[in-house]
Order: structure tokens, then sequence, then C-alpha cells
């Protein structure tokens, strides 16, 4: 018998008094030690399969068909049934930790919470039990995290504090919904790597849910392809990427990002630059705040990007990336020289700055945390033209839609919300909203990582047409080093505030020279 066991999973959400499917048919089983991957895109069904394992779906759900844990039937089971086995045998680790974590207690208080529910560990021995996680799941001087809140800690850490919490129970399953998603490429392979001992060492069962094809060949054992909900291909993970049957399985089997941006016009003018660029934040006590040290978050930063040109940006989480980016922006204090299209602005005013921010954008990693749910599509690709006075003798909508076909999206649709687009669309409404002002500088923070493989390359081609189109300049920072290598012309590696490496990007990836660089280079392999 199975760990897990589901057969004939379907599950339908009524809404609007209609039923409205997301799974059908489904049957998959995890054995002990054993990985199984949910592939697809999203909307696939994926989530909501792992989800109805433990009955955690919202109560507008029709579950039908059976779901067994060690041959107790969990559909239907009784919530203190539930209860007893969801986060302490089945545990969860989610794509987003800030919707897991509590904002209001710190890192130690939360796992300490998990293990004295499960395990009856408080005081000392909790405390020494949390730190050994915290050292496992790859968090440097775990001490001093242990009092910060989730927004003291960067996405990557904190996704590592939602995996050092589902496994402080030492469970018999694991399910993990896209758990690397927002991490950097080394740590990402540390908790692959993690998680593969845990599985030896425990006998943990694991169903691991992602859109990496990459992650897939790498740690599961059997896959299951989903597509509109429903499984369209199972089998051995190496007999399945080596003769895929399926259309959908072909189709995902294809999709990486390739080829490399068009070549840098000759003799185009620099766009952005900076002389010794450093941000340090200071570090103040006592009833005086006097400053007794700094956070050195980007030390001596000596960068150039010319029109139609992309400088790629990687390290780890907390290396700096995103903090030179708002410096060069002007959008936190910095010291150092900064020159944009030949003006230097380190000293400029606010008021000053602002007839310039409609030639530097950003696009942000998650677009639907960065578009108003309260805006239609229209109204948030239409907010800047009234305030930079884009080109007003034309109506919005006009340029609104055409900015729309421009990225890939349907000018029917520019009076929906964000939440009726699927991940993708958000991230073209974001690019959208930029474009409408037509900048010379643009700002891609981490633009593709919580997107599908299919859409990845898909919004890979439009910001490659768009930068061919506008000879645009990108700033684009990822730890998604595919993306980057067929993005990139340069591209800059940071690590702890320094830049550590820098240069063309066919060299940076055929001859890296630092070992840091080999080390990314060979995790992302």
């Amino acid at each position: 018998m199975s760990l897990l066991e589901v057969e004939n999973l379907s599950v339908s959400f009524r809404q609007d008094g209609q039923s409205m499917p997301a799974v059908r048919g489904v049957s998959f089983s995890v054995d002990k030690g054993e990985t199984v991957a949910l592939v697809g895109e999203s909307g696939s069904g994926k989530s909501v399969s792992a989800l109805s394992t433990v009955s955690l779906l919202s109560e507008n759900a029709q579950v039908e068909g059976s779901v067994t844990y060690k041959g107790q039937q969990m559909i239907g089971a009784s919530e203190a049934q539930l209860r007893k086995v969801r986060g302490n045998d089945i545990s969860f680790i989610f794509q987003e930790p800030m919707t897991s974590l509590n904002p209001l207690h710190t890192i130690e208080k939360q796992l300490e919470e998990s293990l004295a529910l499960h395990q009856g560990l408080v005081g000392a021995a909790a405390r020494t039990r949390i730190l050994e996680l915290l050292t496992r799941v790859g968090i440097r001087d775990p001490e001093t995290r242990l009092g910060a809140y989730p927004h003291q800690l960067s996405g990557g850490q904190r996704q590592r504090v939602m995996i050092a919490m589902a496994l402080s129970n030492k469970p018999d399953i694991l399910i993990a919904d896209e758990p690397t998603t927002a991490l950097d490429v080394t740590i990402q392979a540390q908790i692959l790597d993690l998680l593969e001992e845990l599985k030896a060492s425990e006998g943990m069962g694991l169903l691991f849910i992602t859109h990496d094809l990459g992650i897939v060949r790498r740690v599961a054992d059997r896959v299951c392809v989903m597509k509109d909900g429903e499984i369209v291909e199972s089998g051995p993970t190496a007999e399945l990427f080596a003769n895929p049957q399926h259309p959908y399985t072909k189709k995902l089997l294809a999709a990486e990002p390739s080829g490399a941006p068009d070549p840098v016009p000759e003799g185009a003018p620099e766009i952005l630059q900076s002389d010794h660029l450093r941000v340090w934040f200071p570090i103040q006590q006592g009833f005086m705040r006097r400053t007794v040290d700094h956070v050195r978050a980007v030390n001596d930063a000596s960068i150039s990007v010319r029109a139609g040109e992309t400088l790629g940006i990687v390290g780890e989480s907390g290396s700096g990336k995103t903090t030179l980016a708002l410096a060069l922006m002007r959008l936190i204090a910095s010291d150092g020289g900064i020159t944009f299209d030949g003006q230097d602005i380190r000293q400029w005013s606010t008021r000053e700055l602002r007839r310039l921010r409609k030639d530097m954008q950003v696009v942000f990693q998650d677009p639907f945390g960065s578009l108003s749910p309260r805006m239609t599509c229209a109204q948030i690709i239409a907010e800047g033209l009234a305030i930079h006075k884009v080109d007003p003798h034309r109506a919005p909508r006009e340029l609104v839609r055409e900015v729309m076909v421009e990225t890939g999206l349907d000018p029917a649709a520019m009076d929906r919300y964000p939440h009726e687009f699927s991940g993708g669309q958000r991230q073209r409404i974001a690019i959208a909203r930029a474009m409408v002002l037509r900048p010379r500088l643009l700002v891609l923070d981490e633009p593709t990582s919580a997107l599908d493989m299919t859409v990845q390359v898909q919004i890979v081609n439009l910001l490659r047409d768009l930068q061919r189109k506008y000879g645009l300049a990108y700033l684009f920072i990822s730890h998604d080093l595919r993306v980057v290598r067929a993005m990139s012309h340069k591209v800059m590696v940071m690590k702890q505030g320094d830049i550590v490496e820098a240069g063309l990007a066919e060299q940076m990836f055929n001859a890296p020279q630092t070992e840091y660089t080999r080390a990314l280079i060979a995790a992302a392999g």
C-alpha cells in the first residue's frame, strides 16, 4: 500500500450558481521514499489536487473520488482527524511564503509554535532545534535571524524559513508547491539536495509541484503531466523525458528560453552610468540612536548601459541586486555618481527627477502585487499618461489599445480586472504600463521567475522584440541564468554587495573567471 493514494479525484467550485470543474478524474500515488512530480502550467489543477489530499480547499469546493493516507480516507474525514495529519504527517511548502508566515511574529516564535504543537519542544530545546533547521535550509548566521520578522528577510530567506517549518516535524509526506521558484540557483540546489537527503534518511514521500522541468528531471522518480484538470501523461521520469507521447508534454519539454538579443547598434548612446556607487544602511543602537555599523548593501558599483543593450545582474538573495537598481533610479539614497542620458542626476531634487520618471520604468517580479485590484487593465496602463502628460492630443484608450496589441494583450479585455487574467497576462499588463510611457530604460526585477516555462519564453521574446523596436536599455535582474543568457549582452555577478565579476554574456557563461560565478552556473546546470 502506498503512503498516499489518490483515485479518480474530481474537484469543482460552485460560483454564481454554476459548478466550475478544476480537476477531473485524477489518479496518482506517492510511496515511501519516492518523489512524484505534478507538472503543468498555471490553472492545470496541480495545486487543487495537492490541497485536496488534506481537505484544504475552500468551502465552495465539491470533491469526489478517494484520497487515502496510510489507508485512512481523507475525503469526508472529521476536522479532528485532519488536524492530526495536517502539518504533522503531511506538511506543505507553498510558493509565496509571505501569505503563509505571520507578519506580526518573529521567525523564532513561528517555528517554536510548530515545534510546541506537534513535538512538545519549548525553551532551550526548541531554540536548539530551530537553529539546526535554519542552518540545514541554508540561512547564514541563523542566531541573528531569530528575532527577525518576515518583512525583514529577502524572498529567498522567507522561503527557506517556510521549508524549515514544514520539515520541523519530520513528516511522512512533504507536498512542495513550487518551493524553489523564488530561490537563487545555489540555494535552490541546496534545497533540492536537502529534500533528497531527507527523503533518503527519513523515508519521506515527496509530492513536488512545479513548472520547471529542469527540477523535475533532477528530483522526480515519476512524473504526472497535467493539463486542464486532467493527467494527460504519466510515467517514470527518464522514460517520459526520453520519449514523451502527448503533444502537450512535447510542448512543455521544448519550452526553454534560448537564442540571444540582437547586437547593440554601433555608436549607441550611453543611457545609464554609475561611478563607484555605494549604498550603506546605518545600524543604530542606544537611546541616542548612534550609528555603530553599516549594512553594506552595495559597494563600489560602476556600470554602463547603452541604448538597445541589456545588462543582466545575477546573484543570490541579499547580494544587492535590487538595491543597486533602486539606487540607480534615485529611489533610495546612495553615494557616488549617477548619470542618466548624459545628465548627472545625483543631486537632482524630487521635483527635478519627476520629469525623468517616465524615461525610467520598472517591472516587478510579482505582477499581481504591483497591480491595483480595484483598477481595470485600461486604468492601470493609462495611469501614467496623465501624470507625465504623454501624447495629450490623443485619447488615453487609444494609446492603451495600441500598447496592449504591442504587448500581446487583447484590447477587448481592457475593462477587466487583474484577477481575471492569468499570471503571464498580468505580467504583460505590467510591461504595457511601463511601455505606454515610451521609456529609455526599463528595470526588470525577476520578471519571469513566477511564470510557467512556456510563458517565460513568450515574455523573453516580447522583451527582445520591444528592445529591437525602441532601442530600450534593460537592467535585467534574475536568478534564472537560462533567462539571463537569452536576454543579456553583458552580465554582472554580485555577492554580498560586491561586484565579483562582469563582462560580455557569452564570455561569462563559457569561461567564468571566479569560483563564485562557476558555482552559480554549475548550480543552474
